[in-house]
């Protein structure tokens, strides 16, 4: 996987796009709920370089982490793209989103499962995390 700047535009919406393809299919209801979330405007990225960025994850993921048929993102790899977020704002701004979107198409994928648990339990260790919530 390549690397992006921490708490970047681009290190968030990999995020945003992994949950939305980790059930191998990018649903319309999910494209919907990204938009109601305003999540691109946060982060400040348009909706052509968020594509070239879900282009990049695939090829990465394709390049890396193919197993037979499937791809499977093994779990340091999936904190490490986590790690990549570290400000808390940002962190509660992300899953909410990508709550919102895994839940869009009311299908939860087992890979949009184990992303979000990790992103709750990796992202709540940290007591910024859980206490700016007030």
């Amino acid at each position: 996987m390549r690397n992006y700047v921490p708490n970047s535009a681009s290190a968030a919406a990999r995020l945003v796009a992994l949950c939305m393809i980790g059930d191998g299919n990018m649903s319309p209801s999910e494209l919907q709920a990204l938009q109601r979330s305003r999540l691109l405007e946060y982060i400040d990225l348009d909706v052509d370089t968020f594509h070239a960025i879900v282009d990049e994850l695939c090829q990465d993921m394709l390049s890396t982490a193919a197993r037979h048929e499937h791809v499977v993102l093994d779990p340091a790899t999936i904190d490490a793209l986590l790690g990549e977020i570290t400000e808390p704002a940002l962190r509660r701004r992300l899953l909410q989103a990508m709550w919102k979107i895994a839940d869009a198409d009311e299908v939860l994928a087992d890979a949009e499962a184990r992303l979000l648990a990790r992103a709750c339990d990796v992202w709540a260790a940290e007591s910024a995390f859980v206490g700016g919530a007030r």
